[in-house]
């Protein structure tokens, strides 16, 4: 007995074998939008140690 396919799921099948290609366009898109460089430690530090406090209650006049 085979086991419930939904329409979606046939589609993207289907599609993932008329174009074998847009896994690898996926995977592409993705290392460009959300893949980082490794942080630079002494930057990362730097740039903690310039920042200006924030105060507790920022409406608060002085």
């Amino acid at each position: 007995m085979p086991l419930y396919e939904s329409e979606i799921t046939k589609f993207l099948r289907s599609l993932k074998e008329q174009r074998p290609h847009l896994e690898d366009a996926q995977q592409s898109g993705r290392r460009l939008l959300w893949d980082r460089d490794p942080l630079d430690l002494d930057q990362l530090q730097r740039s903690q140690e310039i920042r200006v406090k924030q105060k507790p209650y920022v409406y608060q006049p002085d």
